[in-house]
């Protein structure tokens, strides 16, 4: 005896309604079964395009706009790790230079601004201070005095910045 294949068989009501489905095809006309086909067809192109191609075609389309912001975002990272590193490498500042120089960027910002230092630790309190004015003052205290900002709380104004910067001073030196 050879072995006989194995049919799945189909639940009653699946193979019944299956049965109606064929006897339905069968008494339509050959016009309304190839209408049937072609509206099932279109049905069929539709949900490839809107699943297959259409994202994959908006990715190729959206990817080099990605690409450039992601390579300005790295160039700019980069300078910003090599300007890093030069601060890294610079000799290291006196404390009393670095009071000196915190005072004296300060001053530049007018009364707006008040510094108080305290052993390693210097706290900017700002009040309506112009952006600008802000960077100028970081880029000059982390450059003269080598001090780095460890905490910020600014918030802005009609007038300018208001609020508190706390640096870290470089430490010992000569």
């Amino acid at each position: 005896m050879s072995p006989s294949p194995i049919r799945p068989t189909l639940p009653s009501g699946l193979s019944a309604g299956l049965a109606r489905g064929r006897a339905q095809w069968a008494g339509m006309a050959l016009r309304e079964r190839r209408l049937i086909v072609i509206a099932l067809t279109l049905v069929a192109v539709a949900a490839v395009w809107l699943l297959a191609v259409q994202p994959a075609w908006r990715t190729l389309r959206e990817t080099p706009a990605q690409i450039d912001v992601l390579d300005l975002q790295l160039q700019h990272m980069q300078r910003l790790a090599a300007e890093s590193r030069v601060l890294r490498e610079l000799p290291a500042v006196p404390p009393s230079q670095a009071e000196a120089a915190l005072r004296g960027a300060t001053e530049r910002l007018g009364a707006n601004a008040r510094i108080s230092l305290q052993g390693e630790r210097a706290t900017l309190t700002l009040s309506g201070v112009a952006g600008e004015a802000l960077a100028a003052w970081l880029g000059e205290v982390r450059s003269a005095a080598r001090a780095r900002p460890d905490e910020a709380k600014l918030s802005r104004g009609p007038t300018g910045y208001s609020g508190t910067v706390v640096l870290s001073l470089p430490r010992g030196g000569n």
